[in-house]
């Protein structure tokens, strides 16, 4: 009896404390998305692209701020990069916080159509112009 008077209290502390800091734990700043770039960028600032976030996919433009416009993946950036971000939407596009490049084969599946697509259009241009 005794020790249940002693773990009893415990558990209820461990419980008070858990529930406390899920419900006080401030937001979360960034926003994961996945996006490949849907047209050659002109403007380094507002690049085209198609995003998914949570399985939905966007025509957007990413805009870019002096800290990553200064990152070296955003400065090698060309049509069909696939990419995964960390940012905020807001009404003019998606800001970006982070962003990777990743290989197509890691988007999710909702883009991997669109960026296969993207790239067997890119080969075709590009190709012709090799010999």
């Amino acid at each position: 009896m005794r020790r249940i008077h002693t773990i009893l209290p415990g558990c209820l502390l461990i419980m008070t404390m858990t529930i406390m800091d899920t419900s006080f734990s401030p937001a979360q700043d960034g926003l994961i998305a996945f996006a490949v770039v849907s047209e050659p960028p002109k403007d380094k600032t507002r690049v085209p692209v198609k995003i998914a976030i949570d399985g939905t996919v966007t025509d957007t433009k990413l805009l870019a701020s002096d800290h990553i416009l200064a990152n070296l993946t955003w400065n090698k950036l060309e049509i069909c990069h696939a990419l995964k971000l960390e940012g905020q939407r807001s009404p003019e596009g998606f800001r970006v916080l982070s962003v990777r490049a990743i290989d197509g084969a890691m988007l999710p599946m909702v883009l991997q159509g669109f960026a296969g697509d993207c790239l067997l259009k890119k080969a075709l241009e590009v190709a012709p112009l090799v010999d």
